[in-house]
């Protein structure tokens, strides 16, 4: 075995450890980063064996293409969009709790490696309506008492609504915030692909 080989060696056992390492990176972003690590070694093996064609299509297409590809994806389908009503009068006790339960749920989402987009809607029934046909994930309103007896929910001034059963699950079991209080709405599938 001569010194040539031994970089061989050491650019071929690459390949399964950042093949591995792919699979098992939790955050979506450094796996985009480990995967254009991998296509850069493969390229290289193939170069080194002499297939610079074959090379040269890993390099271009394998990893720059289906890298940029891929961070489109995964940054478009990151995200909870959130439908508020937009307030114009909003009260300074109401709009700090508003705020607070946006940052908090900001910090749980972070923890999944997605962000919160907040869309504001101009009246209540746009806001329903756009969560029946799936423009947004959830809904946030302030919470209109119907009767005064309501001792559970009389200290939330929020109610939060959501579509998705694990934003639902996400939110009920990490948001500490008593600003708001959680429903999971079961929109039936009409057959349509959204």
């Amino acid at each position: 075995m001569n010194n040539t080989d031994t970089y061989i060696y050491a650019l071929v056992a690459l390949l399964p450890l950042s093949a591995c390492m792919t699979v098992f990176e939790v955050n979506p972003y450094h796996a985009l980063v480990i995967r254009g690590i991998l296509g850069a070694v493969a390229a290289m093996v193939y170069a080194v064996f002499g297939a610079a064609d074959v090379a040269l299509t890993e390099a271009l297409v394998g990893t720059m293409l289906a890298i940029t590809l891929y961070a489109v994806a995964v940054r478009s389908s990151m995200v909870m969009r959130l439908g508020v009503v937009k307030d114009v009068e909003m009260e300074s006790e109401e709009d700090l709790n508003f705020k607070r339960l946006m940052e908090e749920l900001r910090r749980t989402f972070s923890k999944r490696f997605m962000r919160l987009e907040i869309v504001p809607y101009q009246e209540k029934n746009d806001l329903q309506q756009a969560l029946m046909e799936r423009e947004i994930h959830a809904t946030c309103v302030r919470f209109v008492r119907s009767e005064p007896d309501d001792q559970e929910e009389e200290n939330k001034p929020f109610h939060t609504a959501t579509r998705v059963k694990r934003i639902y699950e996400i939110m009920e079991t990490e948001l500490s915030s008593s600003e708001t209080s959680l429903t999971y709405v079961n929109i039936p599938d009409s057959g349509e692909k959204h």
